[in-house]
């Protein structure tokens, strides 16, 4: 599988990641889903402290526990859980992130992490001590890059004026291309990559697409839009090819984008995910027409 360069980072990540998440708590099913993804060769998995209050990065730690010099693994911290799990607060606090790292490295099992996030962040946050504590992290060896996961545009340009932040992963498909007129080319103009995640926007971009429409709708569409646009899409591109690949494949095609993450619940669902990434790239002409198909709007909030 093909790998791309993290920002200014020396990490070279996989086209497609593994969204660790969805992967149960159940171990052996779950190391199923992370052993397919080696094997098809992916080397990227994302993870974060607060998925199965922790369960998740001991998983995804032991997994990767014999070919750890191999692959790149990120976690992300700012999220707090109550003390009786019910529900968790936000703590982007340089005190909070230096202990949260100590307890996710033991999770993880391992004595470094390559990419650690601010799990999300807002304006009113304490953004130098946010970047003090990562720069710290990175002085002591217990993470070698840091980055963001966020869509909201004032806190992306804060952190790309203020750090050296590597990467921002944040939300990114054919229905929802809010980050494409603003907030892509201005990474990518000051050479930090994008990470995508929901990338086939809840199953709505795969060949299952009619049975996801809701009457919730999705982002900026009613279900009576989705019911128009999700037709002319596939009738218009598909054709032999799976709509997972039409799907994956806007994403890679954007210059911004370095890995694109799809979560998966089975062997089969990395497959297909890996098959769809290692498939052919969408043309200029393809492009035009997805955006002419689909909306672009931009971020409402966060200005």
């Amino acid at each position: 599988m093909k790998k791309r360069k993290l920002g200014n980072s020396d990490l070279w990540v996989t086209e497609l990641g593994l969204g660790c998440m969805s992967i149960g708590t159940e171990e052996k099913a779950a190391r199923e889903v992370i052993e397919t993804a080696l094997d098809e060769g992916i080397n990227y998995f994302d993870t974060a402290d607060l998925y199965d209050f922790g369960e998740n990065e001991k998983i995804v730690g032991t997994a990767l526990k014999e070919v750890r010099d191999n692959v790149i693994i990120a976690s992300k911290v700012g999220n707090r859980w109550k003390s009786d799990k019910s529900g968790w607060s936000w703590d982007p606090s340089k005190s909070y992130i230096k202990e949260a790292v100590k307890q996710s490295l033991k999770r993880l099992g391992t004595d470094y992490i390559d990419l650690y996030q601010l799990h999300g962040g807002t304006i009113e946050d304490r953004i130098d001590d946010v970047i003090e504590a990562f720069e710290e992290l990175k002085a002591e060896g217990l993470i070698r890059y840091y980055g963001l996961s966020s869509i909201r545009p004032n806190v992306i340009r804060e952190y790309v004026q203020k750090s050296h932040i590597v990467s921002v992963m944040m939300q990114y498909s054919i229905l929802d291309r809010r980050a494409e007129e603003e907030t892509l080319p201005f990474l990518h103009e000051h050479g930090v990559s994008v990470v995508t995640r929901g990338p086939l926007a809840k199953g709505l971009l795969t060949d299952k697409m009619f049975k996801k429409v809701s009457q919730k709708g999705y982002q900026d569409y009613s279900q009576e839009e989705l019911l128009n646009v999700l037709p002319a899409l596939k009738d218009k591109l598909a054709g032999d090819r799976s709509f997972t690949e039409i799907a994956l494949q806007y994403n890679l095609a954007h210059p911004a984008v370095a890995s694109v993450i799809a979560g998966a619940s089975s062997p089969e669902q990395v497959r297909a995910n890996a098959h769809a990434i290692n498939s052919q790239s969408l043309t200029e002409d393809e492009i035009a027409l997805i955006k002419t198909i689909s909306k672009t709007t931009l971020y409402k909030e966060h200005r």
